[in-house]
């Protein structure tokens, strides 16, 4: 009997050390860098950068593949852009499309570079209460603007900070394999929607137009 009590003593000692072994390894820790507020930690957005500040039409950053940049009335896939974050409040515009980097030259003349160059391709990212951004080239220490079309006798120096809203780019839909046809949406005006008595079931008259 002696030494029954002195193994249900030791395994006594042995349950509470295993609850806290189990404690520690059921602990959740949150996840670095996992707030989609923070503006660096190599953080990347596909967006279109949309403005009407100061434009003779509402306009979107378009970099084309031989690196000129325009202002395109609407989204395109010249549109799309990558914004990826360098340090904190910093980043590069990539077109995706094109494969160029927007950069600044340091008149302020925007164009697009098949390589990426730190000084010329690096702008600050202001988020404003709006809604919308200001960008700003980190060397020149000029805003980012799409060209004008009477800007060319005005001094770089003076020109005005440019919001701009981040579109969300659009998913692209996936491609049908051939052969293969992708399934239609059930018809909720059916009494079978799902198909499962036939095709000659009739539509509902509760829903029809």
């Amino acid at each position: 009997m002696d030494w029954m009590k002195s193994r249900v003593g030791v395994l006594g000692l042995w349950v509470p050390l295993l609850a806290v072994f189990l404690l520690g390894v059921c602990q959740a820790h949150p996840i670095p860098d996992s707030s989609p507020l923070l503006q660096f930690g190599g953080q990347v957005r596909q967006r279109h950068l949309y403005t009407d500040d100061d434009q003779d039409i509402e306009a979107h950053l378009e970099i084309r593949e031989d690196g000129t940049v325009v202002g395109a009335t609407h989204r395109s896939p010249e549109s799309l852009l990558e914004l990826k974050a360098l340090k904190p409040g910093v980043i590069q515009i990539l077109g995706i499309k094109a494969s160029r980097f927007l950069c600044q030259q340091p008149d302020g003349t925007l164009y697009g570079s098949p390589l990426f160059d730190p000084r010329a391709c690096s702008f600050r990212e202001l988020l404003l209460e709006d809604g919308y951004n200001v960008y700003q080239s980190e060397a020149h220490g000029l805003p980012l603007r799409l060209p004008q079309r009477d800007s060319s006798n005005q001094d770089p120096a003076s020109w005005g900070p440019v919001r701009f809203l981040p579109v969300p780019g659009l998913s692209h839909q996936p491609q049908e394999l051939p052969g293969f046809l992708a399934p239609e949406p059930p018809d909720v005006g059916s009494s079978d929607p799902l198909s499962m008595v036939g095709p000659l079931q009739g539509r509902s008259p509760s829903y029809a137009s």
